[in-house]
């Protein structure tokens, strides 16, 4: 549909969004336009109205999708729309109207500083040398920077400043920040690249396949996953897990959330605040030591 693809072309050019959210909208745009068609007998996207999205929500719902999934593929609904109206193809957004789904709260919980200091004590056989070495860093990096898996994967050598000590990552929308790295993790990833510059390598990012290709996605948590699944009974054990024990862990140990938010790259402190959610106990704890009609009590 051109149409889509136009938009598409406009999220990637001019919003700047990443590969991996362009194709999570393409899915949920086609998925969409072939459920009207169904119902409905209907291909013109221009004469979509309300009741459809309805529909559509409705049988989402009846087919087990969560209310966190079907808000998602309403947002790429609501965006295409908005475009619409942006090219002056239509005069109103059917889903103007339409309000996000109610979720239940998701509370991650982060792994802790045991759980942390074991995973990098963890040895597989079945690794080369290698391998153990870029897995153990992997994980390090992720929980001394809180970058995100994506930030990771795209992460380039030329990206590490020895001298400052400090690492530039490219988050979403190609929005640009530094962070500073300590001297264990500078001396983990200076002997990583000395192993890399032996091997025959065919990219510049940082992180490679025993073959010397890029790392995808699926490899990186499977990593983690198996790493963690070692040292933690956690339910959930994943990059992203690291990225909230990060967070979780600067704010317990007194963090402003301003600088939480530059170092995670938020662009909003409400996205931020989620992780003083993981804080409560430590905040409890504080309060309970340091309020005057606290202390008296004990």
């Amino acid at each position: 549909m051109e149409l889509i693809h136009k938009f598409l072309e406009y999220l990637s050019l001019e919003k700047n969004y990443s590969p991996h959210t362009i194709t999570a909208y393409q899915k949920d745009l086609l998925d969409f336009f072939a459920f009207i068609e169904s119902e409905y007998q209907e291909i013109d996207p221009c004469a979509v109205e309300y009741s459809y999205v309805r529909s559509w929500i409705i049988s989402l719902n009846a087919s087990g999708i969560v209310n966190r999934s079907v808000n998602r593929k309403l947002t790429a609904l609501k965006s295409f729309y908005n475009y619409l109206q942006k090219i002056e193809m239509m005069a109103k957004n059917p889903l103007s109207s339409q309000k996000s789904l109610k979720t239940a709260k998701k509370v991650i919980i982060p792994f802790s500083e045991r759980e942390i200091e074991e995973s990098l004590l963890v040895t597989d056989e079945r690794d080369t040398p290698f391998e153990q070495l870029r897995n153990k860093l992997m994980i390090h990096l992720l929980y001394a920077t809180g970058i995100r898996q994506a930030e990771l994967m795209s992460m380039k050598v030329q990206d590490i400043d020895f001298e400052l000590g400090t690492i530039k990552v490219v988050g979403k929308r190609n929005k640009e920040r530094i962070i500073p790295l300590y001297t264990e993790v500078l001396k983990e990833l200076k002997s990583y690249i000395k192993q890399r510059a032996g091997m025959d390598v065919d990219t510049l990012y940082l992180f490679v396949t025993k073959r010397g290709g890029k790392m995808y996605g699926a490899l990186v948590y499977r990593i983690i996953n198996s790493y963690f699944s070692k040292v933690s009974t956690k339910e959930k054990k994943s990059p992203h897990v690291l990225r909230h024990s990060y967070a979780t862990d600067l704010i317990n140990q007194g963090a402003d959330l301003n600088s939480v938010k530059e170092l995670l790259g938020h662009s909003s402190l409400a996205a931020t605040q989620v992780y003083t959610h993981n804080s409560l106990d430590k905040l409890k704890q504080v309060y309970n030591q340091a309020h005057p009609r606290s202390a008296k009590k004990k």
